[in-house]
C-alpha cells in the first residue's frame, strides 16, 4: 500500500485532495499544514512513496514570506526526500503566475526549479502543474478565489465589487484537479522524467459573466428553476454555488395549489429538462382528462394504487394501466394522447410527474378530452 504525504492538506486543495484519497483503500495518507513544524513535514517525507506538495503562501503580509513559503519550504521538502533516498514521486501544485515577473510567479517558478533540481538529483518522478484559478466546495471567499468571493456574497444577497467585467478568468473545477492527482498518486508506474501535465477541461469567462451566471442562479432558486446542467461549466458552478448557500436558507416552502381532490405542488423546473410536480389524489378521485399537442408526460405513482388510461384523440381503443406503490414503474403519456389518472385505492395516492415544459398559463398546450367520452373497446396492459 503507498503512503501519499499531501502538504498543505488543510487548504481548499488539500483538503478535497485527502477526502478523495482516503476513501480509497489503497493509499494510506499522511498530511501536513502550516504552521505544522517543518521538521514535521521532513520526518513525514522520509517514509513516503508519493508527495504532493501543496502547501504555500499566495497572500503574505510581507513579500519576503513568499521566498520562504513557496521556495524555502520547497527546498526543504526535496532535502528531505533526498536524504531519504526513496525517490519518492513529487507532485508540485504550482501556477500559471509562474509565467509572470511579480513576486508570487518568480516564487512559484524558483520552487519548479527546486523540484526539478530534486528530479535531476534522484531520477524520480516529478509531476509539475501551472494551475490557473481552481474553484469548488471548500474554497475561502476573499481569499482562494474570486469565484468563492462571488458565491458567498452573492448567494447570500449581500453586495459585490466588479473591479473590470471584462476581465477574463482561466478556470479550472476543483474535482478535476483532484481527479487528475489521484490518477497519478495511483499509477502502478512512473518512469523517471519531469512531467508537466495539465488539468482539462479549462474553463474561460468575464468577471461580468461569471457575476451574471451566479446571479442567475440566485433568482433561479427563488423560482423553482435550476439551471442548464448540461453545460460542464454551469455544472461545476451551480455545485459550487450551491455549496456556499447559507444552511438557513437552504429550506424553500412551496406553493401549495389545493382543491376537493388533493394538492399539487411544482418541485423542480428547468427551460432544458422541462419540469417535476407532486401531486396527491383523495381515493376515488379522477385527474387528467385532457391531452397535449406537444408536450410529452411520464407518471410515476409513489404512494397508493391507481389507474391510467390512455386515448388517441382520434381514436376510441382505451389502454389502460394498473399502477401502485408495490411495483413502481413509470408510464409514458405521449402527445395527442388524452389521458387521466384515478386513484383507485383506499389512501391518498402520491404521484410524481415529469413534463418535457415548464407549464406556461399563457400557452399551456394541455386540451380538455374525457378519456371515456364514447363506449369503446378496453385494452389492459398486459403487464398488470
Amino acid at each position: 500500500m503507498k503512503t501519499v504525504l499531501v502538504t498543505g492538506a488543510a487548504g481548499f486543495i488539500g483538503r478535497n485532495l485527502v477526502t478523495a484519497l482516503r476513501r480509497r483503500g489503497d493509499v494510506t495518507v499522511q498530511e501536513f499544514d502550516l504552521p505544522d513544524p517543518v521538521e514535521r513535514m521532513e520526518a513525514l517525507a522520509s517514509g513516503a512513496d508519493v508527495v504532493v506538495h501543496l502547501a504555500g503562501v499566495n497572500r503574505p503580509k510581507d513579500e519576503r514570506e513568499f521566498i520562504t513559503g513557496n521556495v524555502e519550504l520547497t527546498r526543504r521538502l526535496c532535502e528531505a526526500l533526498r536524504r531519504a533516498g526513496r525517490r519518492a514521486v513529487l507532485i508540485l501544485s504550482s501556477s500559471i503566475q509562474a509565467a509572470l515577473d511579480n513576486p508570487y510567479g518568480r516564487s512559484k517558478r524558483a520552487a519548479e526549479d527546486v523540484v526539478t533540481e530534486y528530479q535531476r538529483a534522484t531520477r524520480a518522478a516529478v509531476y509539475i502543474y501551472r494551475l490557473p484559478n481552481v474553484f469548488g466546495k471548500w474554497s475561502r471567499p476573499h481569499y482562494n478565489t474570486v469565484v468563492a468571493t462571488f458565491c458567498h456574497q452573492i448567494s447570500r444577497g449581500l453586495p459585490v465589487e466588479i473591479s473590470d467585467r471584462s476581465r477574463l478568468l482561466r478556470l479550472v473545477y476543483v474535482d478535476d484537479v483532484v481527479r487528475s492527482f489521484e490518477g497519478v498518486v495511483v499509477r502502478p508506474d512512473h518512469p523517471p522524467g519531469c512531467y508537466r501535465p495539465e488539468v482539462l477541461p479549462e474553463f474561460s469567462v468575464t468577471l461580468g459573466e461569471l457575476h451574471d451566471r451566479l446571479v442567475g442562479f440566485r433568482q433561479m432558486a427563488e423560482q423553482g428553476r435550476v439551471p442548464d446542467l448540461s453545460d460542464p461549466f454551469n455544472r461545476a458552478l451551480y455545485a459550487t454555488y450551491q455549496s456556499f448557500c447559507d444552511p438557513a436558507a437552504l429550506a424553500r416552502p412551496v406553493v401549495m395549489k389545493r382543491d376537493a381532490r388533493g394538492w399539487l405542488f411544482e418541485l423542480i423546473k428547468s427551460p432544458q429538462a422541462g419540469q417535476i410536480f407532486v401531486s396527491l389524489t383523495k381515493p376515488g378521485v379522477t385527474r387528467g382528462n385532457h391531452y397535449h399537442d406537444t408536450k410529452v408526460e411520464k407518471f410515476c405513482v409513489i404512494r397508493g394504487r391507481g389507474r391510467i388510461r390512455l386515448r388517441p384523440v382520434h381514436g376510441s381503443e382505451i389502454l389502460e394501466y394498473e399502477v401502485d406503490d408495490e411495483t413502481i414503474r413509470v408510464v409514458d403519456i405521449p402527445p395527442g394522447y388524452t389521458h387521466s389518472i384515478e386513484n383507485t385505492g383506499t389512501v391518498d395516492m402520491i404521484t410524481l410527474f415529469w413534463a418535457s415544459e415548464i407549464f406556461d398559463p399563457a400557452r399551456s398546450d394541455t386540451h380538455p378530452a374525457p378519456v371515456m367520452e364514447t363506449p369503446s373497446a378496453v385494452r389492459t396492459d398486459d403487464r398488470s
